[in-house]
């Protein structure tokens, strides 16, 4: 009798090894491939979300661009969105920009969750990442980080015809009426920044920092990842649960 008992506990043991070894390599697959993480040691179980490089879109980028692939990051936020174990979400930006249409999806995707979420902005969130940093409920950025702000463009051949001019227009409303409508910035303020011709070489815009965007309204704090994650946790404890 005790040597079946033995030999059970041998099994659940070896059950418990695979399954953990299992975690662990789902764990390493998703940090290598999306560049996201779970931490579960931890105070409150928080999914980690990197935007980096430039955001893919409908066209598939060269292998020498580090790139952020939105068919990887939307599953990725359904999931965290129903999963009730994930608490909270912590978005860390650094970006140049890229496609408009999947940047916004994303931004409206983060910004409809009820998942607790805060995001930093370290290095650069230029382009469409300044709709990607505001869109979570509270944002963050470290002081030497960057945002450019800037009318929106189009690569390849463009139709110099008055739809065309038209369709640019209402993308650009489209990106200013998120960023107003989820941050303190105001419109005219925005606007003023983003048709600057007198501050970039090569294009219109501005060029704002960690500072200024904070004080502008842009960006609702300044501080690091330490701040960031601290935000985070008192928005979980103070938060009613998602699902009942």
């Amino acid at each position: 009798m005790s040597f079946n008992n033995e030999n059970n506990d041998e099994k659940i043991n070896d059950k418990d090894s695979k399954s953990s070894t299992e975690q662990l390599l789902d764990d390493a697959e998703l940090a290598e491939k999306l560049g996201q993480t779970v931490s579960g040691n931890s105070k409150h179980l928080i999914h980690c979300l990197t935007i980096i490089g430039q955001i893919e879109g409908h066209y598939v980028l060269s292998e020498q661009n580090k790139t952020t692939k939105y068919e990887h990051i939307i599953p990725s936020l359904v999931a965290i969105e129903q999963d009730r174990s994930v608490e909270g979400l912590m978005i860390i930006l650094n970006t140049v920009g890229g496609d408009v249409e999947a940047g916004l999806a994303l931004a409206e995707l983060i910004a409809g969750m009820k998942t607790p979420t805060v995001s930093l902005v370290v290095g650069g969130g230029h382009s469409i990442g300044v709709p990607l940093a505001v869109s979570a409920k509270k944002s963050f950025i470290v002081p030497s980080a960057t945002m450019t702000i800037h009318p929106v463009r189009m690569n390849g051949t463009v139709l110099g015809v008055p739809q065309t001019l038209s369709y640019f227009s209402k993308m650009q409303d489209r990106i200013i009426n998120f960023v107003t409508e989820n941050s303190a910035v105001k419109e005219e303020k925005l606007r003023e920044l983003m048709m600057n011709t007198k501050e970039l070489v090569m294009d219109v815009g501005s060029v704002v920092d960690g500072p200024e965007a904070v004080d502008i309204g842009l960006i609702d704090c300044l501080g690091g990842l330490s701040d960031a994650m601290q935000c985070l946790y008192e928005m979980i404890e103070n938060s009613e649960k998602r699902y009942v």
